[in-house]
């Protein structure tokens, strides 16, 4: 009797947690579809119905004026140069300077550590930001972007914990085989710092690709701006065109919820695979203990 009762009381509180998981999940789930769903109906629909969740009218209009656009094209070519030139620089220097910081020979790391540490609290402003790139002759150029956040300092101490973490038996072995620095890093310490690097990958990833205050501070030629720029602009340019009624459907608000979803696909690509490698280097941490 004592065990039926607590298989009934743990089924209780299993029925429980998934009503409170599904309930979450409707949370999430909820917004991202009026959101997709909306990209499908027409201007005059979400202005006369208000809030819905299934159009009456289903149209690819809004999609249509997205890539009929050269500005939305041009916005999302640039996000994407960002995003690939910006995340291999960072996860590369990220990368190198962890695991220099990472190594007990390297003289001074204790006052770079310190640096690093600084920049976390204390930052020079927008101000010197600017004149310092201006004088670097970077205004205008994707480099401004890159450069200025090669390394984030949460991304670098991280990745400094994780190498310093690595079996020092494995060093030792591969230095006795005869590998330098170069090699133990690219052969043996990186290898099993996969986990880690494609955990920050991603992290730099989503950085660029939502970048848009330093974009409008360092680049003033329209044809470089990415895409979280023209989605501001056309933000900008339906809310005017509800106020005076003087503009056509292509500044509705189905274009606004088109943008944001072709906004969301390259991370709903990336996430899923990058996640699968996230479950394969747990499983094998803890296979190997």
């Amino acid at each position: 009797m004592k065990n039926k009762a607590i298989t009934k009381r743990f089924s209780l509180f299993d029925i429980f947690i998934y009503l409170l998981l599904s309930l979450i999940l409707l949370l999430v789930i909820f917004p991202c579809l009026y959101v997709l769903l909306s990209s499908f109906s027409t201007k005059q629909e979400m202005l006369s119905r208000g809030f819905f969740l299934i159009p009456k009218d289903w149209t690819l209009n809004a999609y249509g004026y997205l890539f009929s656009n050269h500005n939305f094209i041009t916005s999302y070519w640039n996000a994407l140069q960002i995003t690939v030139g910006g995340t291999v620089l960072s996860i590369t220097v990220t990368t190198l300077m962890a695991y220099g910081l990472s190594r007990t020979w390297l003289r001074g790391r204790k006052a770079i550590n310190i640096m690093v540490l600084f920049t976390m609290i204390f930052s020079g402003g927008i101000i010197p930001m600017y004149l310092l790139t201006s004088q670097l002759g970077l205004l205008n150029s994707y480099w401004s972007l890159f450069l200025n956040n090669a390394v984030l300092p949460f991304n670098l101490i991280v990745m400094r914990s994780f190498f310093q973490n690595t079996p020092k038996e494995l060093e030792e072995a591969a230095r006795i085989d005869g590998c330098g620095e170069w090699t133990l890093f690219l052969r043996v310490i990186l290898p099993l710092s996969m986990t880690s690097v494609a955990t920050f990958i991603m992290f730099y990833a989503v950085f660029y690709w939502n970048s848009y205050f330093q974009a409008v501070l360092f680049i003033s030629d329209s044809q470089k701006l990415p895409l979280q720029v023209f989605l501001r602009q056309i933000i900008l340019e339906s809310s005017n065109s509800l106020e005076t009624s003087t503009k056509g459907f292509e500044y509705g608000p189905p274009v606004q919820m088109a943008v944001v979803v072709m906004a969301s696909i390259p991370m709903l690509i990336m996430y899923p695979y990058f996640q699968k490698h996230f479950d394969k280097g747990m499983l094998v941490g803890s296979v190997k203990g």
